[in-house]
């Protein structure tokens, strides 16, 4: 008899290392509306280093419903999806099980979620050692990071409906 294993990764936070969270705004292609962004990554420096980090990025994914290269996973059409979106005080605050992230956003990033509602979250397994948290990013390091087609594929994309503590 065969069987198959339905291998379940256990997430460990220590694995995680450094988690970062960035933002900007930018045009969408689909509406020339600007689209607010988020992207979630890790410096690669937890206990197991990159590859543990990659590891433990996927199992929180995975655990969470969010599947890894896509489809878009969208907030308002899933209400039981464990990821929320909090706008306020000039901060985006992500949370999930077992992870909070809050970062500052500018004033164009909260014009562009007030017009939208939502903000495209992307949270990738890719490690990214050089973009440290309270280091100057430059635009096009961001571009070339969060455009690439290993940091695409290898993250899960949501369009996460922004609450406020106002309703």
């Amino acid at each position: 008899m065969t069987s198959t294993s339905s291998e379940t990764r256990t997430f460990r936070a220590a694995d995680l290392g450094t988690l970062t969270v960035v933002s900007w705004s930018g045009e969408h292609p689909e509406d020339e509306k600007d689209m607010p962004f988020l992207l979630a990554y890790s410096l690669g420096d937890g206990e197991g280093g990159p590859e543990g980090a990659t590891a433990a990025i996927e199992a929180l994914l995975r655990n969470n419903g969010l599947p890894i290269g896509g489809p878009v996973v969208e907030s308002s059409r899933n209400p039981s999806l464990p990821v929320t979106l909090l706008v306020e005080a000039g901060q985006a605050a992500l949370n999930m099980p077992y992870l909070s992230a809050q970062c500052v956003v500018p004033p164009e990033w909260l014009v562009a979620v007030g017009e939208r509602g939502h903000a495209y979250f992307m949270f990738t397994t890719r490690p990214w050692p050089e973009a440290k948290p309270g280091v100057p990013l430059a635009e096009d390091a961001l571009a070339a990071f969060a455009g690439a087609e290993e940091t695409m594929t290898n993250a899960a994309h949501c369009l996460l409906t922004a609450k406020s503590l106002r309703g």
